[in-house]
């Protein structure tokens, strides 16, 4: 059973990976080499995690033909969504609360790796209604 003290347990092995990776691979990279950095801190830490995971769009019991796709869904219940930007752009953060809507997913998190410190600047944690009614 998911509960609010799991996803806070859980965020903070994330971000945890995170910041190694960060500290490994310094800032001024590509996404996908952090990508790839953080899909094997997870293996290392024995988070389960889906990557470049389809998400589904349904209207009206209809699939939708539209091409999203989460850079990380850790344990089918945080998405995380990784950045190498030099300036967070709130289409960021409406993109990462549109996949947990659609993931029915309580929590997600948003990493941006070119920046000097994670923990302080470099990451945005969210909650939504389905965060607000897990025990």
């Amino acid at each position: 059973m998911i509960t609010k003290k799991y996803l806070d347990q859980l965020t903070y092995e994330i971000i945890g990976s995170s910041i190694e990776v960060h500290k490994i691979m310094g800032s001024g990279l590509l996404e996908s080499v952090y990508h790839q950095c953080l899909k094997e801190e997870l293996l290392y830490r024995k988070i389960n995690f889906q990557t470049e995971m389809k998400i589904p769009v349904v209207y009206k019991n209809k699939p939708l033909d539209i091409d999203f796709r989460c850079d990380l869904f850790v344990e089918n219940c945080i998405v995380v969504e990784l950045k190498a930007v030099n300036e967070m752009h709130p289409i960021f953060d409406a993109q990462l609360l549109t996949y947990m809507k659609l993931l029915q997913c309580p929590k997600g998190i948003l990493i941006n790796f070119n920046c000097s410190n994670i923990f302080k600047e470099g990451q945005k944690t969210f909650v939504n209604e389905y965060f607000s009614k897990l025990p």
